[in-house]
């Protein structure tokens, strides 16, 4: 048993107590070698352990620990997944980290398509790289749900799309899954000439066959930067164009609602910017479950900002407005300035928007998350800015203060001389940042 190496324990936790240090190696836990942090999560559920630990002289020790039911030991391992991520094994035609300019950090040009993400933390998988050990792992612990790039149900289409040979087994283990009833979101990344069309309508429709499964399905346009050199020909979306998509979308859902009481199928917001339609009703979009990947974000972020605004108006909370400018992506800018100029005529603030050019990945590139530190010191300069600058922490990396081009916050804050603010993104807290009060304040 090769084990896996503890590279930390956590000060006065159970692992610490038992008398567990940096460099020892789980060999197994209960009898039962671990192949990775599914196991050992399935473990930790349990209230009577008994580690087999390998110390760094050699020693093996048998520990024996009680616990709470779902109690973490404390543990840190060499791996996040007590095991290698698994690497993307397609060369999608669409693959946006491919568009990527050379010269950025290598974490991202890394290309992970690993179901225990997908499980753990919401990742969509192409399911290309599965073998038929891990389906059996998935469907005999039944991890619930898994998040699905499926693109296309043409077999041959899809090898095509995701240039893998295996591509067309989706359906097949789809299948599998939902005999053993695995929960499913699923995502199509629409590209014109490839998988729209009928194309879509016979996705739409096979997709919606396995519902005992599948829980929802995103439609989201293929997104091009300026970096496609010796890459497929791929033409980005036309407003006519993305006004037929929001119109064969919402056919097939006005079908689903009349049959199943709910939409299923839900295309994203970056169609109804394009086409410059209106945004649906917030019913439309169910409980939300693909908001997370662009589609209804717009509409629960205008429901959460206004309903806000009307609290606040009610309550008479005491407002502390300061001149400050907000910063966001073309196609959020409009959205964006209705709000913002609400706020300030109700309130007498003094908020301005910035819509940032992305000369980073290119003008086709519209979007807040993907505006970069580079461009934001670039749209800024010589404006005056007011006290301090608002901009959505989804153009950081997650859980760092780095922007997409390696510019920091506070390089940003030092270029424009005022603090740099990240907001979440939520209607309620931008406006409460708009205001410059707390959010307890008003709750």
């Amino acid at each position: 048993m090769n084990g896996h190496k503890i590279t930390d324990v956590i000060r006065g936790s159970i692992a610490e107590e038992a008398g567990l240090e940096k460099n020892d190696i789980l060999l197994a836990i209960n009898g039962t070698e671990i192949i990775d942090v599914i196991d050992y999560i399935e473990w930790m559920e349990r209230e009577e352990l008994e580690l087999h630990i390998r110390k760094a002289d050699g020693e093996e020790w048998i520990v024996e620990i009680e616990k709470d039911p779902g109690e973490d030991l404390g543990l840190k391992f060499e791996y996040d997944l007590m095991d290698k991520e698994r690497y993307c094994r397609n060369k999608c035609i669409f693959c946006f980290v491919d568009q990527l300019p050379r010269g950025m950090r290598s974490s991202l040009y890394y290309k992970d398509d690993d179901w225990r993400l997908s499980f753990l933390v919401g990742n969509y998988i192409t399911l290309t790289n599965l073998s038929e050990c891990d389906v059996d792992r998935i469907v005999e612990k039944h991890i619930s749900p898994l998040y699905i790039s499926v693109h296309t149900t043409n077999p041959e289409l899809r090898k095509r799309m995701l240039n893998n040979r295996f591509a067309g087994d989706v359906l097949r283990y789809m299948h599998r899954m939902a005999d053993a009833g695995i929960q499913l979101h699923t995502q199509i990344v629409l590209c014109p000439g490839w998988n729209d069309g009928s194309e879509l309508d016979r996705t739409i429709s096979d997709l919606w066959n396995l519902r005992r499964s599948v829980q929802s399905l995103a439609v989201v346009p293929v997104g091009l930067t300026c970096h496609r050199e010796n890459l497929a020909l791929l033409n980005p979306f036309k407003p006519g164009q993305a006004m037929e998509v929001i119109k064969q979308v919402e056919g097939w859902q006005s079908k689903f609602r009349s049959l199943w009481n709910n939409g299923f199928v839900y295309a994203a917001d970056e169609f109804y910017v394009l086409a410059g339609a209106e945004f649906p009703a917030y019913e439309y979009y169910d409980d939300f479950p693909q908001v997370e990947n662009g589609v209804g974000l717009t509409v629960q972020f205008r429901a959460e900002f206004y309903e806000a605004l009307a609290y606040i108006s009610d309550s008479g909370r005491e407002t502390k407005p300061v001149r400050q400018t907000v910063v966001t992506g073309k196609s959020a800018y409009q959205i964006i300035k209705d709000m913002v100029d609400q706020a300030n005529a109700k309130f007498g603030a003094h908020n301005n928007v910035i819509a940032v050019e992305n000369r980073f990945f290119g003008s086709s590139v519209t979007v807040a998350g993907l505006v970069t530190g580079g461009d934001i010191m670039s749209a800024i300069a010589a404006k005056d800015v007011g006290e301090r600058i608002l901009i959505p922490d989804a153009m950081l990396r997650k859980g760092q203060d780095v922007f997409l081009d390696d510019v920091t916050l506070s390089q940003v804050s030092e270029k424009s001389g005022v603090p740099v603010i990240p907001v979440p993104v939520r209607g309620d807290e931008f406006l409460y940042a708009l205001l410059n009060c707390q959010s307890e304040e008003v709750v």
